[in-house]
């Protein structure tokens, strides 16, 4: 078992890392991009810019090319969403499928008929 001075100094390291490799890209992608949001095209000011993340379109955090190209500007509910639906394809996989086929099950197929031939 771990001590908790332990996991709390683990944690702090582990934020630390995170804010320094942010504070990286962020800096660079805030000069590269305009400060508008990728999907809702939120414009944003030094005043709400905190709101404006820098999204990573392969989700690797540590592929940062200098050309930014693995990067897009999306607002924290723009970004949360994006996670949201990769986490599901994660989940659930993708599908291979182009074009799925109409269900043709129909489960009140004869209904009618069976309520009419009741009240004869």
């Amino acid at each position: 078992m771990i001590g908790r001075s332990k996991v709390d100094q683990l944690l702090a390291e582990q934020r630390d890392y995170i804010a320094k490799r942010e504070a990286g890209y962020r800096e660079r992608a805030l000069k590269i991009y305009p400060w508008v949001c990728g999907r809702c095209a939120r414009e944003f000011t030094r005043t709400n810019l905190r709101e404006l993340t820098v999204h990573h379109v392969d989700h690797d955090h540590d592929n940062n090319p200098p050309d930014g190209s693995n990067w897009e500007l999306l607002c924290v509910y723009c970004h949360n969403e994006e996670h949201s639906k990769f986490e599901d394809f994660v989940r659930y996989g993708g599908s291979s499928e182009k074009r799925r086929e109409a269900a043709t099950h129909n489960p009140f197929a004869g209904l009618r008929e069976a309520l009419e031939k009741k009240r004869d």
